[in-house]
């Protein structure tokens, strides 16, 4: 009975997995390569650098001049270049610093801002884990009380009467 309830644990766990690989391979499979022409392409650049008068805002959505002159170049390079999207945003970095990235890049110093709060959670995950299984072996080996231990029990109560 016990194997059987152990099974029935385990293999939600793993339909769920399945499940979710299936689901990622077949959206990635399916996903464009990437935008069809150069407005998407200009679109998306301005969509990854920062408004430089703006706070969080993208130099897409932002109506200040120095979003505008800073779209005019994207578009510019676009258009009469032959430049990667990442070589344009390179570009841009050089010329503005590296505040003008709303998405910091993924190495270096900058990939700690994505990588420790990912850590810190499969941490505190890891923990809550450990000590959920220590309470459930703990729970495990409290025994029944036995016959001596309904006697102790029963004396005490005598003795608490008694005073």
């Amino acid at each position: 009975m016990s194997e059987l309830n152990d099974k029935l644990k385990r293999w939600p766990g793993w339909v769920l997995l399945l499940v979710v690989v299936v689901s990622v391979l077949a959206i990635g499979s399916t996903r464009s390569a990437g935008p069809q022409s150069q407005d998407e392409r200009i679109e998306l650049i301005a969509k990854r650098v920062a408004c430089p008068v703006c706070n969080g805002e993208s130099v897409a959505e932002s109506r200040n001049n120095a979003s505008r002159a800073i779209r005019n170049e994207i578009d510019s390079l676009v258009r009469s270049t032959t430049l990667t999207d990442d070589q344009i945003v390179a570009g841009l970095e050089d010329s503005y610093g590296t505040d003008i990235l709303l998405v910091p890049r993924a190495t270096g110093f900058d990939a700690l801002i994505w990588v420790l709060p990912t850590i810190a959670a499969v941490c505190g995950l890891a923990g809550l884990a450990v000590a959920f299984r220590r309470w459930k072996v703990e729970a495990a080996g409290i025994a029944d009380p036995t016959d001596s231990d309904r006697d102790i029990v029963a004396a005490a109560r005598r003795a608490d009467r008694h005073d």
